[in-house]
């Protein structure tokens, strides 16, 4: 493939993008923000209380889109975006284990490119600060086991971890390019403060951006782990949100609502659907609210980074050239993650929580004790301190994916959501707009390689490339329809497929058994309250036979 625009010198005006401006525009840079196990109402400017003024100021001058959707799962979130295929396509339809099929090998697959891959060949230096987790997690004795990991897969510089989540303040897998490091013995990086896994993403992604040369374009993802458990966060950070739950669950999903229909991310008739959980019944109320201050903590952290993100393009003079997109990769997790157990005072060996079968493709293994010798304590504990280990639960959970239904894993609106804020002062002439397109995270490889002027292979490195899968949303940067057919998930045997307003959604079924299939106007239903699967049958057949077409065609079957 030749490097195109910039190997000929032809590139004059951004003419693959003719919607955007009247000017001409140069081609410009590309920055991909994605949190980690965050709700649709979260970040402020989605109707959330929680702090991010930096977020919040780039959707008030830029887009945000209302039906934006991702895949319900870190993995196959992260296969999908990088590649703009299904996640099955890709190789990983589950989490980091070889399940013996095809779409599920745990490892990007060489059938598919990354988006670094494409913008690399079209003259764009890349760069990733963040978490990878779409290769298996391992130590690998030489660079021959590194096949996966960021640099040889189209970056040409890795800050980040391997794995999917762990300690804020000690991770492991961390690497600085092809090398394994401790975050206390690393040369290139110093803090003034204690060693904190958000801010050390954010001020590496800043690093990229002031030390990228001048004149060439870049592309920088940064994918953070904020705000997946365990609830790890500084002190400073979690001061600013004491007692700000102490109302419960349903007051603060209450004022969410109210607030999303001011801002027009939900519609006027939007209902609320079913509280997960009484805060009358609460036994333990201050460490139950304890839990949502530090995850808020987590989250307010992660934008002061994206505001350092944000300083640096400025004072390089690329702010008004940069395309920025921040969007989250499912929705709120409602899993225990260590919260059942009782609290273990200091000095007791800790009991950890059973973890799920793929715990060990999260961490490796969950620490006993953290560096300096405290044991690691999960249960009914303050959480914050790097000697803790729990989430924030199901309950809270549900106030993150106001006003939807269910959960990270599952394909219902509270698992696929996310915001998508799309800001480009050059090239986006609406502020503060909204965008109602339905969208997925299969679109943001074809937008990069639209608005970079770059060539989509049909082979790369001898292999066979798979066709992109989605559409580009440079249309809707001036408010255009998308010309797109249905759009389709699965995991874990969870199922959906959206088909314009109509959306067809099932829970894994028992062995043997057909999904119970359950079907919503999502025009007048987005919190799926109202099941209208008995009276329109055969829209269900139809979209039944859409999605096992799909599940055929993308390596959904032959399954585990």
């Amino acid at each position: 493939m030749s490097k195109i625009c910039l190997a000929l010198g032809c590139w004059t005006a951004l003419v693959a993008v003719p919607l955007i401006a009247a000017e001409k525009v140069d081609r410009p840079n590309i920055v991909l923000i994605m949190s980690d196990d965050m709700g649709y109402s979260d970040i402020g400017c989605y109707g959330g209380e929680i702090r991010t003024p930096h977020l919040d100021r780039l959707a008030a001058d830029g887009l945000r889109f209302t039906q934006f959707y991702n895949t319900a799962r870190c993995c196959p979130t992260r296969a999908c975006l990088l590649t703009g295929l299904y996640p099955h396509q890709a190789g990983v339809g589950y989490m980091m284990q070889d399940r013996g099929f095809d779409g599920y090998r745990g490892d990007l697959n060489r059938n598919c490119v990354t988006i670094a891959e494409v913008l690399r060949e079209a003259g764009y230096n890349t760069y990733v600060a963040g978490k990878w987790h779409v290769t298996k997690i391992t130590r690998p004795k030489d660079d021959g086991d590194k096949y996966n990991w960021p640099p040889q897969r189209g970056f040409d510089r890795f800050y980040g971890t391997i794995h999917g989540a762990g300690s804020f303040w000690d991770p492991s897998t961390l690497c600085r390019d092809n090398k394994m490091i401790s975050p206390f013995a690393d040369p290139e990086y110093s803090p003034e403060e204690p060693y904190y896994y958000t801010q050390a993403i954010s001020d590496q992604a800043a690093r990229f951006i002031r030390e990228n040369p001048r004149g060439t374009p870049f592309f920088l993802y940064v994918p953070y782990t904020a705000a997946h458990w365990p609830l790890h966060a500084r002190e400073r950070d979690i001061a600013r949100y004491d007692g700000k739950y102490d109302a419960g669950y349903d007051a603060i999903r209450l004022a969410r609502l109210e607030k999303m229909k001011r801002l027009g991310v939900v519609s006027r008739e939007a209902e609320l659907s079913g509280a997960a959980g009484n805060w009358d019944a609460v036994e333990h109320k201050e460490w139950e609210a304890a839990n949502m201050e530090v995850y808020a903590a987590m989250i307010d952290a992660m934008d002061q980074g994206i505001g350092e993100i944000v300083k640096a393009l400025k004072e390089t003079g690329q702010y008004e050239n940069t395309l920025l997109c921040y969007f989250q990769d499912n929705g709120g997790c409602a899993e225990a993650a260590g919260r059942s157990l009782q609290p273990n005072p200091r000095g007791e060996e800790p009991t950890l929580p059973p973890l799920a079968d793929d715990a060990l493709h999260y961490f490796g293994s969950v620490p006993k004790q953290t560096r300096d010798g405290w044991p690691v304590r999960a249960g009914r504990v303050m959480p914050g301190p790097a000697d803790t280990y729990i989430g924030y639960g199901k309950n809270w959970a549900n106030v993150s994916n106001t006003p939807f239904r269910e959960y990270k894993h599952w394909t219902h609106e509270g698992g696929i959501s996310t915001p998508l804020i799309v800001h480009w002062p050059r090239g986006i002439k609406g502020k503060n707009e909204i965008r109602n397109q339905v969208s997925h995270l299969i679109d943001l490889m074809p937008t990069c390689v639209e608005v970079a002027g770059a060539e989509y292979p049909k082979s790369f490195g001898g292999d066979s490339i798979r066709p992109m899968e989605g559409t580009s949303l440079v249309p809707t940067f001036v408010d255009r329809p998308l010309e797109r057919g249905p759009l389709f998930w699965e995991h874990e045997g969870n199922r959906a497929v959206r088909d314009g307003k109509w959306k067809l959604v099932a829970k894994r079924p028992a062995r043997g058994l057909t999904p119970n299939w359950e079907l919503y106007d999502i025009e007048e239903d987005r919190s799926e309250l109202h099941n209208l699967a008995a009276e329109n049958r055969q829209r269900v057949a139809e979209m039944a036979r859409l999605w096992a077409d799909y599940a055929k065609r993308t390596g959904v079957y032959p399954s585990p």
